[in-house]
């Protein structure tokens, strides 16, 4: 029998750990990886590009709550993957990265896509390394796999030289195979400060409990259901918080955000963190005289919030939560007769009369409430939100900042966006990533009554761009998505509604000449063909214009087995302010304008 190679290694400590799905792009020298992962039962899917894989493994981290693992090249390959690394820390997802390097022999020669990556990527991770050795080659992956699991996930990089890759471990016995990691331990709540917490809940004229996607990672949504519902407490989803408690709840006061937030007196953060999207915790935004309370994994994202610094908690969830409902018990807020809740009610219904008023607005060009309304009862007459059996992905700024109220989720982690970094361009890998956690040979994610998934994208052109051709890794591997492009031809809005007059603004950009008049820097092509990319990849492909094209682009694309792109021409909104609504701070000359 030959002895086994470094790459036979890999893929063992792999399969030992657990991983079941490996992420990536190959090439020499890590095709031998892939290779004796699939030999070993480990499913591969091969993406065309490490930016979408990366945010791809990055992503069912979130999903499983276990490290997603990636695969590449050095190199360029590992520059490529950096985003994904950027992605994990930014969100606080698991990712194990793996990535080639040239022959050890070789290094400061000029070898074939050189790089220190361990120099380059140790301020990024969590733990960057090189195995010393082929037979450390478990314990280094084991190693890397843990520390991006446990505390605040992040990632943990493997440098794999090409030499370690292809050489032979001559000595077997000196091997030691990796073992499967436990859950990390977790902690719970100081007894004398929860009782001064518990003291501040029970004295709380408008309280709030705000839940972020932390919560979602963690899978406490049982605990955190149980305390919403016997304490009646009014709740705060972030965007990806959405679906811990049901987005239908009657203590649920999205519809009457801002409400919510200049009147809480105390607020109870459960991992979320007051950064951009929750305005800091700063006033204008929230009432100046709040008090936080917030609970997260690491002592270090306490310390970003002044406000929350002396009251927080470092825990696990499932543990600190059931601590608070225990020391509650008993006492619930007076939601009914609350002059605080009084409000809510009253914003929360001129909120939502003013978003249906906006989906009945029927034109041509469509307006993106009334795309995103027909969508919605069009997918909810197939499959009801209380199954849980569609995932939703959202990028885009205008497609993710409207989409967002429009589509409830009942069960957590069922909405996937651009996240903590607002990044453009990971809809598509996270997409395939759903489908691989819910959908694929062996699911290791859960949410909701339905077990199968159907994997909704909800695109802005621009978005879009960024990962089209991975509609071909989706063809390729069967993954039944359900794409809308929101085309509007441009960056938050297009130059025209009309074809000769955005024809006439290209030929002023093209000929070279005065350009006054011409394509802006928003400006993206004209009624582009995207639905063709799903077409030549043997999916299907729509381009809609009207209403009923729309429907009945849904529900054949709901239906269909094979991946859809539906093509949506929205109304341009030439001439509208460039503002992304989230990170806007309430304080004249400070908000995202352009």
């Amino acid at each position: 029998m030959a002895p086994p190679t470094g790459a036979y290694l890999i893929a063992c400590a792999l399969r030992d750990l657990g991983v079941r799905v490996l992420f990536g792009i190959v090439g020499i020298p890590v095709v031998e990886i892939a290779e004796e992962a699939i030999n070993l039962g480990i499913r591969f899917i091969g993406f065309r590009n490490e930016q979408a894989a990366s945010y791809a493994a990055s992503v069912y981290g979130y999903l499983t709550g276990k490290p997603g693992v990636c695969l590449v090249v050095g190199g360029p390959g590992v520059l490529h993957a950096m985003a994904g690394i950027g992605n994990s820390h930014a969100n606080a997802f698991p990712l194990l990265l793996l990535a080639g390097s040239s022959e050890t022999h070789l290094v400061s020669r000029g070898a074939f896509q050189e790089l220190d990556a361990i120099s380059l990527l140790s301020s990024h991770t969590k733990l960057a390394i090189r195995p010393p050795s082929p037979e450390e080659i478990p314990g280094v992956i084991a190693s890397a796999y843990r520390t991006a699991w446990y505390g605040r996930p992040g990632t943990g990089f493997v440098d794999l030289p090409a030499d370690l890759i292809q050489g032979t471990v001559q000595d077997v016995a000196e091997i030691q195979a990796a073992r499967p990691v436990p859950n990390a331990p977790r902690g719970g709540a100081d007894e004398v400060k929860l009782s001064q917490i518990i003291r501040l809940l029970k004295s709380a004229k408008a309280p709030l409990v705000v839940i972020g996607k932390g919560a979602a990672y963690s899978q406490a949504e049982g605990v955190i259901r149980e305390l919403i519902t016997k304490c009646e407490l009014p709740f705060l989803p972030t965007p990806m918080g959405k679906g811990v408690m049901p987005d239908t709840h009657p203590f649920n006061t999205a519809s009457a955000r801002s409400a919510a937030l200049k009147e809480a007196d105390v607020v109870l953060i459960l991992g979320a963190r007051l950064n951009w999207i929750l305005h800091f915790g700063d006033a204008p935004k929230w009432n100046p005289a709040a008090t936080f309370i917030q609970i997260d994994i690491s002592a270090d994202e306490l310390a970003r919030s002044p406000r929350a610094a002396s009251l927080g908690l470092v825990g696990d969830l499932a543990v600190i939560v059931p601590q608070l409902t225990r020391a509650l018990r008993g006492w619930h807020f007076d939601c009914t007769f609350s002059p605080y809740m009084s409000r809510i009610r009253e914003s929360a219904e001129k909120n939502e009369f003013s978003a249906l008023s906006k989906a009945q607005v029927s034109k041509t060009p469509m307006t993106y409430a009334r795309v995103f309304h027909i969508i919605k009862q069009t997918l909810h007459s197939r499959s009801s939100p209380e199954d849980g059996g569609v995932v939703y992905v959202s990028e885009g700024a205008n497609t993710m900042d409207i989409s967002r109220s429009i589509f409830n989720v009942e069960h957590p982690r069922l909405r996937l966006d651009a996240g903590t970094h607002a990044t453009m361009g990971v809809g598509l890998g996270y997409a395939i990533a759903a489908h691989a956690a819910y959908n694929g040979p062996s699911p290791e994610g859960h949410a909701g009554p339905a077990r199968r998934k159907k994997i909704v994208c909800l695109e802005g052109d621009s978005a879009f761009g960024f990962s089209a051709m991975e509609v071909e890794t989706m063809a390729r591997y069967g993954m039944d998505v359900l794409i809308f492009v929101i085309n509007n031809g441009g960056v938050y809005h297009g130059d025209s509604d009309n074809a000769d007059e955005w024809l006439a603004m290209q030929a002023k950009t093209t000929s070279g000449g005065d350009e006054k008049g011409g394509l802006r820097s928003t400006s993206l092509g004209w009624e582009v063909g995207y639905e063709k990319i799903a077409e030549g990849c043997g999916g299907l492909g729509y381009l809609v214009r009207t209403e009923e094209e729309l429907e009945r682009a849904t529900r054949e694309g709901y239906e269909s087995e094979k991946v859809c792109v539906v093509n949506v021409v929205v109304e341009a909104g030439k001439g509208a302010k460039l503002e992304f609504g989230w990170q806007a701070s309430g304080k004249k000359g400070k908000g995202a304008k352009l």
